[in-house]
């Protein structure tokens, strides 16, 4: 059962002197560091490399079962946390997500996955990652106990009032991760800490706290393991339900697809052919129109108008295609 759903802590404020140095001295010291349920071993695994591949497979696949219902037990945190970074986004903000390892990499991926679904400039989501670039395929493991680098990074990014910063870490302890929190709390960021563990350092920064018990590993302090899967979840709805509340689908269709290869161009044709009930040549000729955008070319076929006009209304309606094919009726 998760232990964190607790309602949001935004109008906290910063502590005198809870900088990056004092968060430092702030982690819990190495010997605390086996106390953490992601740090334990299951008594039940004592024997599990004397098992055939057949068991083992078995093992991962109960223990990875138990992950969405453990994400279940945290949704109402969850779901505060995105209805603010929403709002954030909605108002021209940025979503940062601060991760090391494993975390840092899957932020990654999620950040690059925004802007060919969705249609966001390049840094609407953006993902910071303990170690810099090179750390997506060669690990870095010292990067992630640096609190200069993480305090550096959010600074370069120039993290401010209108952005949600989400810092993730399965301990909820990582020095990188705690000070990119802290700092971007400093600026006066709205932020979010995800992590695995009850009662974690980055909560008690964070203004929406989310934790995620999914309790130990298959292979002991192994995180990429179930608390990996879990982050994994929470950080597709962190980016698919901004994006749907900023109007990029339309029900459940990408509207906002940029088709940039013969897949996409596909799939901008169905979705044209389907929101405006046109046979497929028809939709190919608005798309062609358009530049394949098919928001504009939708609005065009449904209500009979020009470009510019379609346009318009997608500037009124701020994006919303429902709003904007709904309009005058």
């Amino acid at each position: 059962m998760a232990t964190n759903t607790s309602a949001p802590r935004s109008g906290a404020q910063t502590q005198p002197g809870r900088g990056p140095q004092s968060d430092r001295l702030a982690a819990p010291a190495g010997e605390r560091l086996s106390s953490l349920v992601t740090e334990a071993a299951d008594p039940r695994l004592a024997e599990l490399d004397t098992m055939s591949v057949a068991q083992l497979a078995e093992i991962m696949n109960d223990a990875d079962r138990s992950v969405p219902d453990a994400v279940r037990d945290s949704l109402p945190a969850i779901s505060q946390a995105i209805e603010a970074v929403a709002e954030r986004m909605r108002r021209g903000g940025r979503l940062v997500y601060v991760g090391a390892g494993t975390p840092g990499r899957l932020a990654v991926v999620d950040a690059s996955e925004c802007p060919p679904t969705f249609s966001t400039p390049p840094d609407q989501v953006t993902a910071v990652i303990a170690g810099g670039p090179e750390a997506f395929t060669a690990a870095q493991e010292g990067a992630e106990d640096d609190p200069d680098a993480a305090v550096a990074a959010i600074a370069d990014l120039e993290v401010g009032p209108r952005d949600a910063v989400v810092g993730i870490a399965s301990s909820g302890r990582t020095p990188f991760v705690v000070a990119a929190v802290s700092e971007a709390r400093r600026r006066g960021a709205l932020t979010v800490g995800l992590s695995c563990v009850p009662d974690a350092a980055l909560s008690r920064l964070a203004d929406y706290p989310i934790e995620v018990a999914v309790g130990p590993e298959v292979i002991t302090g192994s995180t990429r393991l179930k608390a990996g899967t879990a982050q994994k979840l929470i950080l597709n709805m962190f980016s698919t339900i901004s994006m749907v509340r900023l109007g990029k689908t339309y029900g459940s269709l990408m509207v906002d697809v940029k088709a940039t290869n013969h897949k996409l161009r596909e799939r901008a044709i169905r979705i044209v052919a389907e929101v405006a009930a046109v046979d497929r040549a028809t939709a190919v000729a608005a798309l062609d129109a358009t530049g394949y955008r098919p928001k504009p070319a939708a609005v065009m076929l449904v209500r009979g108008v020009s470009l510019e006009e379609a346009e318009r209304r997608l500037e009124r309606a701020e994006g919303q295609l429902r709003l904007a094919l709904e309009e005058g009726r």
